[in-house]
C-alpha cells in the first residue's frame, strides 16, 4: 500500500507543481512589469488569502471540484494544492520581479516584444534563484499534505497518498516496526533529496531580493 501511494504521491506532486508555478509566475509577472488594472486592489486581496485558513474554504472548494467532475481524481488534489498556493507564490514572484531593471521591458516593447515573448526570452532565464525556492516551498508543502489528500481524494481517501498510506499502515492491524521504518524512510525520500540537492540555492534564492540594486 505505502509503494502504491508514493507512485500516487509523485503523480499529484508534478502537475501540482506545474500548476501552481506556472500560473503564479506569470501572474507576479503582469503584476510587477505591467500596467495592470486593480493591480493594487488585486495584491491586497492575495494578501488576505494568503492567511485564510483551508478549513474555512473546504467546503466550496469540494462543491467546486464536485461540479467540475474531478473530485476524488489527482487533478483534483494537484488543482486544489495550486489554488491554496497562488496567493504567497504569486507575491513571492510580484516581489522578485520588482526589482527587474524597467528599462529591460521598455527596451523589449519596443524592439516589438509581446507580453509572452518578453516572459520567454527575458524574466524566466532570470528566475533561476526563485524558481528554486518556490521548488522547495511547494515539493516539501504537497508532499507531506495529509488533509487535502483526505479530503479531495474521495471516498475511502483514493487515491491514496504516501502519507495517508502510511497512516493506515502505522494506525491498523498488527504493529510491524520495521515495515513502518522503511514506509517512513521511503516517505523522506524526496524532500531529502532536494533539500540536499538545492540547498545552497535557496538561501541564495531568498537573499537574492535584498542584494540587487
Amino acid at each position: 500500500m505505502s509503494g502504491h501511494g508514493f507512485f500516487i504521491s509523485l503523480a499529484i506532486l508534478f502537475p501540482s507543481l506545474f500548476l501552481s508555478i506556472a500560473l503564479a509566475s506569470v501572474t507576479g509577472y503582469a503584476l510587477a512589469l505591467w500596467n495592470v488594472r486593480w493591480a493594487g486592489p488585486f495584491l491586497f486581496v492575495l494578501f488576505m488569502c494568503a492567511f485564510v485558513p483551508f478549513q474555512i474554504i473546504m467546503i466550496p472548494l469540494v462543491a467546486l471540484t464536485a461540479s467540475l467532475g474531478i473530485y476524488g481524481t489527482i487533478w483534483a488534489i494537484a488543482v486544489i494544492h495550486a489554488v491554496l498556493a497562488m496567493p504567497l507564490l504569486t507575491l513571492i514572484f510580484r516581489n522578485f520581479y520588482k526589482d527587474v531593471p524597467p528599462e529591460i521591458i521598455n527596451a523589449a516593447i519596443m524592439d516589438s516584444g509581446s507580453f509572452w515573448r518578453i516572459f520567454a526570452e527575458i524574466i524566466l532565464p532570470m528566475s533561476g534563484n526563485i524558481m528554486i525556492v518556490v521548488l522547495i516551498l511547494m515539493i516539501t508543502s504537497v508532499w507531506n499534505d495529509f488533509l487535502i489528500g483526505l479530503t479531495f481524494g474521495g471516498m475511502g481517501a483514493q487515491p491514496m497518498t504516501v502519507i495517508l498510506a502510511n497512516t493506515v499502515i502505522t494506525e491498523r492491524g498488527e504493529v510491524h516496526y520495521n515495515v513502518d521504518m522503511a514506509a517512513a524512510l521511503l516517505t523522506a525520500i524526496p524532500p531529502l533529496v532536494v533539500y540536499f540537492g538545492l540547498g545552497k540555492f535557496f538561501v541564495q534564492g531568498i537573499t537574492a531580493g535584498a542584494i540587487k540594486g
